[in-house]
């Protein structure tokens, strides 16, 4: 039964995502706001399949701890699921992603028109420059921007070491941090075509003030605030797993910091 929803619900992902990045590449004369809620239609359209299809719901926890402005989301990064419902739980927002991303068809198109910060992940200091240039544009804008600091998705149960850059955008930008954590994975599994209908539980943490303090505690304060929230509600994905590690020590010495 799930391998039939989930093929049903690939078709159907398909056209919805090709329908809205057409309609972003008609409309790429707009003023970038009004593309940017012309092609986010495809959000609640996706979540909807994903809900009716699926069968994955969701519930929010920490709704009040939401900014009234725009701000530095870091999250954790479980699968493909987040990047849609994201976008269905804070404000208008735009992701730092890989450049890669914009060659994907129909996919990329729509990405490009919100527009996203694409970067290369192999060009280093040059990439985080443009997060922290980008992503302040983006911010005067009214967006929101929501990096992922592991830099790739991990299994329930794994923890990636956290980049700095978010942490730098925010601190640069005078943006607060939120927080995410989330289960997404136990459903929808990175690289598994089978998703399972459950419901996923979105736990928004309490904002990071950036003033007074450097991007290396940021990211620090960040990070333990999502891995103890991971292990606080769901404790069986780290059951006999050692305490994650601090933070290396290159994330101490970023000269943008």
């Amino acid at each position: 039964m799930n391998l039939l929803r989930s093929l049903i619900f690939t078709v159907l992902a398909v056209f919805i995502t090709a329908f809205f990045a057409l309609l972003g590449m008609l409309c790429f004369w707009a003023r970038p706001m009004l593309r940017h809620r012309l092609v986010t239609g495809w959000v609640p359209t996706m979540m909807w399949t994903v809900r009716h299809v699926l069968g994955i719901r969701y519930r929010v926890i920490g709704q009040e701890n939401i900014p009234a402005g725009p701000a530095v989301i870091l999250s954790k990064h479980q699968s493909a699921w987040e990047t849609i419902a994201l976008q269905q739980i804070f404000p208008p927002l735009c992701y730092v992603l890989k450049r890669e991303l914009l060659w994907i068809p129909f996919l990329g198109w729509g990405l490009a028109a919100i527009p996203s910060i694409a970067i290369n992940r192999s060009a280093g200091q040059n990439a985080l420059s443009q997060v922290v240039e980008k992503g302040r544009k983006r911010l005067e804008m009214g967006l929101w921007v929501a990096l992922f600091p592991e830099g790739t998705r991990v299994s329930p149960g794994e923890s990636g070491r956290y980049k700095p850059g978010g942490a730098i955008l925010a601190k640069r930008a005078g943006a607060v941090v939120v927080p995410v954590a989330h289960n997404a994975g136990e459903f929808w599994r990175k690289n598994a075509f089978i998703r399972r209908p459950g419901e996923i539980v979105v736990s928004i943490g309490p904002i990071i003030e950036v003033k007074g303090i450097k991007a290396d505690e940021i990211n620090t304060r960040a990070r333990d605030w999502i891995e103890g929230e991971m292990r606080r509600l769901f404790p069986q994905h780290y059951a006999g797993n050692e305490i994650y590690e601090r933070l290396s020590s290159d994330c101490h010495t970023c000269p943008l910091e």
